[in-house]
């Protein structure tokens, strides 16, 4: 099970759109309105969901920037 990020777009401050699932090559693998979608779409793609402790800090190279979702 390959781990996947779930980011808020847009990154950083101001009102959030929409959620992604990244890889860690930042490549989007879904784009959906709410977190708990994309978390629930990872689950179901076979995929271990990250979510960022803080917003805009989402380093993926930074292990204590994020937090499992399930």
């Amino acid at each position: 099970m390959a781990n996947v990020y779930v980011e808020a777009r847009p990154k950083g401050h101001g009102p959030i759109t929409d959620y992604v699932v990244e890889d860690h090559a930042d490549y989007v693998l879904k784009t959906t309105q709410t977190q708990e979608e994309a978390i629930a779409w990872a689950k179901k793609a076979g995929h271990h969901p990250l979510v960022a402790r803080v917003r805009h800090l989402n380093d993926k190279k930074v292990p204590d920037h994020w937090r499992s979702a399930g």
